[in-house]
């Protein structure tokens, strides 16, 4: 992978994490990683502070945001 901008390749270690699958438009992302956070939280789970998603179907793959699929992550503290 080439740099470009603030995008670097790099290598991180083996770790565990936490993810889910949000079904919708980006606008209700906001929503969907404050349910994600109480339900981790709910279920004994510690994150560190970092935070990913994934934009698995989106606008380029359906006009339709009722299709589109975010995956969201955190990583977890061990």
């Amino acid at each position: 992978m080439t740099a470009v901008g603030r995008v670097k390749p790099g290598q991180r270690h083996a770790l565990k994490a936490v993810r889910t699958v949000y079904h919708g438009p980006y606008e209700g992302l906001g929503s969907a990683w404050q349910a994600f956070g109480e339900r981790t939280e709910a279920n004994g789970y510690k994150t560190a502070g970092d935070l990913c998603e994934c934009y698995a179907v989106g606008p380029e793959t359906s006009l339709n945001p009722t299709n589109w699929r975010t995956e969201l992550s955190r990583t977890l503290i061990a």
